[in-house]
């Protein structure tokens, strides 16, 4: 079951669900202008304390200056989505 959670920072909607024992947290920011996309990665990321935990990004397009800035914490998967989207699940190293 999804459920809405509230994020401090967070100006999109943060929904939470659990599927084989890890707890996912996910936004789309499809359609936001810079920097709305990442400020709203940075405020989820801070739930992401341990491996038992993802956050889950929609985005127009992949976030390559999230990248550079988590790539010591965090290791992440892209999946390619209909018209040039991507969905991105981090999750802490």
């Amino acid at each position: 079951m999804r459920e809405t959670v509230e994020v401090t920072g967070c100006n999109l909607p943060v929904y939470r669900y659990n599927n084989d024992g890890i707890t996912y947290y996910e936004f789309d920011s499809r359609g936001c202008e810079p920097p709305v996309p990442m400020m709203n990665a940075l405020r989820v990321l801070e739930l992401i304390d341990d491996t038992s935990k993802r956050m889950v990004m929609i985005n127009m397009q992949e976030p390559t200056g999230l990248y550079v800035k988590l790539q010591d914490y965090f290791l992440w998967e892209v999946t390619p989505l209909e018209y040039g989207d991507v969905k991105v699940v981090f999750q802490k190293k």
